[in-house]
């Protein structure tokens, strides 16, 4: 059974966190990261979204941001995971 939708209000602020699979590792050195918040960059550009803030752990990221257009935030971390 697929999950419900996420809520996704456009201009409300998100707090957002995503954790390796498992609890795993997510980056292991600082080029990964600087890879990651690239991608975040240009992601956020593309589906509109707004970076307040982000802190990246070894395996887990917390993002603040804000949609402004329609399930933005959603398609910004699918492309950030393909």
């Amino acid at each position: 059974m697929p999950r419900n939708p996420r809520i996704s209000p456009v201009g409300i602020p998100q707090h957002v966190i995503t954790r390796g699979n498992n609890r795993q590792v997510c980056f292991t050195c600082e080029d990964d990261m600087d890879f990651y918040l690239s991608c975040l960059k240009d992601y956020s550009k593309k589906h509109r979204v707004d970076i307040h803030a982000w802190v990246l752990m070894t395996n887990h990221i917390h993002l603040l941001c804000t949609p402004n257009m329609d399930g933005g935030v959603s398609k910004m971390m699918q492309d950030i995971g393909d």
